[in-house]
């Protein structure tokens, strides 16, 4: 088990060193390719042409690549100092930039936005979970019942609606005229009970579009597994239905799903745009939003660096998950 984990984690490892590289080259290399100047994005088309240089003296913009690729790597573990002249401009540990648009380090902007995120998307995810293997489940067991075709016309649904349709309907119906929850975001630093009611909306509109997956899924895959010859054997042995359900087809049924999850969340952490964007939550999603509207590159390139860390450690806690629930996995 050591040993399986092990490999895994320095695989992750070696894949983020890759997506580092990657994301670097396609934010810093493919624009000079395409014939545009990064510094004149990075300050604004109509600035001043000394300013341009400024900026593209303090970010290096004239080094060779290797040499940008080392010093954004080396400011990530110690900082960096980006000067040009006189003028100097310090980015602590981690660097991940500075965004000369909102002259600002890229890191605490991401540190601000990240819990907010997070919060959206454990909390919508523990719904999702819970209520779409559930469905899934009861919808494979009862094949055909009124149930089933129901549950399944619900999740078609879910999957067939926009996040901003359901988004603006439910702050219609239950917010501005039942007016039973609020939709205002709060902070939880401010109120927790005011952070809860906030988030309700949210989580449910978030989880109504993947539990839907989720049900569609586990319902395919229960059917499936429930044909296998384990399961009949384990009926003939004599062991009662939940036991059959619950330990043994459950197993194999939560691996596609534990595969699914670790994807999706991992996503979602990166930022919810649309959700964020419907119930204005200040995360991830609504920060790279801004950043695309105002081209501001650093912190395009720190958002998708973050995701592609978030759905790393998530696929990697999905690989432990998969040692615990199936011991083929130790044994291979």
């Amino acid at each position: 088990m050591l040993a399986y984990l092990i490999r895994r984690l320095f695989a992750a490892i070696v894949m983020l060193v890759v997506i580092i590289l990657v994301v670097f080259s396609i934010f810093f290399l493919v624009p000079k390719w395409a014939g545009v100047d990064i510094a004149t994005s990075f300050v604004g088309k109509q600035a001043d042409p000394h300013a341009v240089e400024a900026v593209r003296e303090k970010l290096g913009l004239s080094d060779p690549i290797y040499s940008q690729v080392w010093h954004f790597f080396k400011g990530i573990f110690v900082g960096r100092t980006y000067a040009a002249g006189g003028d100097v401009t310090h980015c602590a540990a981690p660097c991940f930039g500075y965004s000369f648009r909102s002259e600002q380090a890229v890191w605490p902007v991401l540190t601000d936005r990240f819990p907010v995120t997070l919060g959206l998307a454990l909390g919508a995810a523990v719904l999702w979970l819970v209520l779409g293997v559930a469905a899934g489940v009861l919808s494979a067991l009862k094949r055909g019942s009124l149930w089933d075709r129901g549950a399944m016309v619900v999740a078609l649904s879910g999957v067939s609606l926009p996040i901003y349709f359901t988004g603006l309907l439910s702050l219609a119906i239950f917010s501005y005229g039942l007016n039973w929850i609020n939709g205002q975001y709060v902070s939880i630093s401010d109120s927790f009970s005011g952070w809860l009611g906030g988030m309700i909306l949210p989580w449910i509109t978030l989880a109504f579009l993947y539990a839907a997956m989720y049900a569609r899924i586990t319902r395919a895959t229960m059917l499936e597994i429930l044909g296998e010859d384990y399961i009949r054997t384990a009926r003939a042995k004599g062991l009662t239905e939940p036991v059959v359900i619950g330990k043994h087809a459950m197993r194999s049924t939560m691996t596609p799903i534990l595969t699914m999850l670790g994807m999706d969340l991992g996503a979602l952490i990166g930022g919810a745009i649309l959700t964020e964007t419907t119930f204005s939550i200040p995360g991830l999603g609504q920060a790279v939003l801004t950043a695309i509207k105002n081209q501001d590159l650093p912190i395009i390139l720190g958002v998708t660096l973050i995701t592609s860390l978030a759905v790393l450690i998530a696929n990697l806690a999905v690989d432990v998950l998969y040692a615990v629930i199936d011991p083929r996995v130790r044994l291979a």
